[in-house]
């Protein structure tokens, strides 16, 4: 038995798989490498290169492999870039999502852990956002996961009395960071650690965008978590659906207190010893002042918790980038 891992070869899922493999799980990775890197799949674990679009590969991946479940990682996942491009983001992450139920269905796996994202809130009027605040989204990338969780619910309503009925889990969160091993790194050129990296390592002096948000330090507040951590976590959830204990049909990975983007400048210098004060730029149109999520339901039923320092995750983050070169 083996668990599909769509979107294995990029970061997040390259984490995933790993972490499969460490809890004596089978990981078996489908991606079509748009943004997958080969050299992240460990070379122990096979690699299907094809698109999630693929109906016919989806099933046969998962006939060939005996899959006990589908954790669907792959997607596309830059929120600014999808207003520009609704109809791609749509068909990636909504068609993608429905034909990978559709081949479970007909190859008869009943188990999803789905990687959704905090962005199905949009701006939430909340301190602390919970797993049934207002979902509002604000993008077309956040439109396509909150789609994605009505298209799991409704499949599971309608294979209920089925020899096979669905069960599933999305899992949300904010700002993925770090690493937990120091060949894989994140590649996204939207991220904030990413973009801090490339601008220290260019010998440039990194911006930040807007200083006067209603928040202690004026810089705008988020969950930032540890890749390692958001693993262990889609490992846990495969792990309780697969094991038929009862599990609830989200979770949000949060901290629970958040870090200011001036305290993430802060560690970079403390981390990398390289010495810089940031620029301040304008403030991005619409960026809220703090969105932080509860992570309390995932730490009762899924081992969540912030094992990660800031300085720590900044640590991680630039080994693994400075190790590739």
């Amino acid at each position: 038995m083996s668990w599909i891992v769509t979107g294995g070869a990029g970061y997040i899922g390259a984490h995933v798989v790993r972490a499969l493999a460490a809890a004596g799980l089978t990981p078996v990775v489908l991606d079509d490498l748009s943004s997958g890197i080969p050299s992240f799949v460990p070379e122990d674990v096979t690699l299907v290169e094809g698109s999630i679009l693929d109906r016919d590969l989806v099933e046969k991946t998962l006939r060939d492999h005996a899959a006990e479940g589908v954790i669907h990682v792959a997607g596309f996942k830059y929120a600014g870039v999808s207003v520009q491009r609704p109809l791609y983001t749509y068909a990636q992450n909504v068609e993608g999502t429905r034909v990978i139920l559709e081949a479970m269905d007909a190859a008869g796996v009943s188990n999803i852990v789905f990687s959704s994202s905090a962005a199905v809130f949009g701006t939430p009027d909340v301190e602390l956002v919970v797993e049934d605040t207002a979902k509002r989204p604000a993008s077309p990338y956040g439109e396509s996961k909150l789609i994605g969780e009505w298209i799991l619910r409704d499949q599971a309503i309608a294979t209920a009395e089925s020899a096979a009925p669905l069960r599933h889990t999305s899992l949300r969160y904010f700002n993925v960071v770090g690493s937990a091993d120091p060949t894989v790194y994140d590649v996204s050129p939207h991220n904030l650690f990413p973009i801090v990296f490339e601008k220290l390592l260019a010998g440039e002096t990194p911006r930040i965008n807007g200083d006067d948000y209603d928040t202690p330090d004026g810089t705008n507040v988020r969950d930032y978590v540890h890749v390692g951590d958001i693993a262990a976590a889609h490992v846990e959830a495969a792990k309780r659906l697969a094991s038929g204990e009862p599990i609830e049909a989200a979770y949000n990975l949060g901290s629970g207190d958040g870090l200011s983007v001036k305290q993430i400048m802060d560690a970079m210098v403390r981390v990398t010893g390289i010495d810089f004060v940031p620029e301040i730029g304008p403030r991005r149109p619409g960026d809220p002042d703090r969105i932080v999520a509860t992570g309390e339901l995932a730490a009762r039923d899924l081992d969540w918790q912030m094992r990660y320092t800031v300085d720590e995750m900044v640590q991680t983050g630039w080994e693994a980038r400075r190790n590739a070169g």
